[in-house]
């Protein structure tokens, strides 16, 4: 019996340190969505889990450390939704249905986690342009755009540009519309919003489509 007491122990304070831990980044969410990332305090953070300032550091060694925890949870999440689902880089994205689904799909996710996209907008923003930080953020985030595009551009189809830049762009519009765009209200669709966005988006890649003739 002596020697499972430490056994006992050790494994409480794992229970303790992962409900801790918990705690922490539930109220970080919480106080991202209500206040933003700039303007949410370590020290909020632990008042509001009701956690010590030292149990914070226990766990994560600063503000942008905890963000990158939220964010490996909800791409933890988006592997777990994926899981089994086959993804084929020969997507057509000047079929507008195709357009749509991954326009929609990544909408989804970031509306979903808005505290958590919205704290990694701000922090990018906040950085030092001369670090790189959001071109290399954003170049990440739109890397499944770059890979159909890359497909396009290798079957002849003429782009606006180099496939990295038109899916950056395409990332960007939706990232910073995603920031501006309040929520709607219960049960308010955005569907709207996808669509509006395929079809800026669409004609873009496809092209324009033909002008009607002129009546002689």
């Amino acid at each position: 019996m002596e020697d499972d007491m430490p056994q006992a122990g050790a494994a409480s304070r794992k229970v303790r340190a992962a409900q801790t831990r918990a705690a922490l980044l539930d109220a970080a969410r919480e106080l991202f969505s209500e206040r933003g990332y700039l303007k949410t305090k370590i020290t909020d953070i632990t008042a509001a889990a009701g956690r010590s300032t030292g149990s914070f550091y226990e766990h994560f060694a600063g503000k942008d450390e905890l963000l990158q925890a939220l964010l490996a949870e909800r791409e933890d999440a988006i592997d777990d939704r994926m899981a089994g689902l086959e993804h084929p880089r020969d997507h057509d994205l000047t079929d507008r249905d195709q357009l749509r689904e991954h326009l929609g799909a990544a909408w989804s996710v970031m509306r979903q986690s808005r505290p958590v996209t919205l704290a990694l907008f701000q922090a990018m923003v906040a950085d030092d342009p001369g670090t790189g930080r959001a071109w290399r953020d954003l170049r990440e985030q739109t890397g499944t755009i770059r890979m159909h595009l890359e497909y396009l551009a290798e079957r002849g189809h003429k782009l606006p540009g180099d496939p990295e830049l038109v899916a950056a762009a395409m990332g960007a519009m939706i990232v910073t519309l995603n920031y501006a765009l309040l929520p709607p209200a219960d049960g308010e669709d955005e569907q709207h919003v996808i669509d509006t966005c395929t079809d800026l988006l669409l004609h873009g890649l496809a092209g324009p489509e033909p002008r009607p003739a002129e009546d002689a």
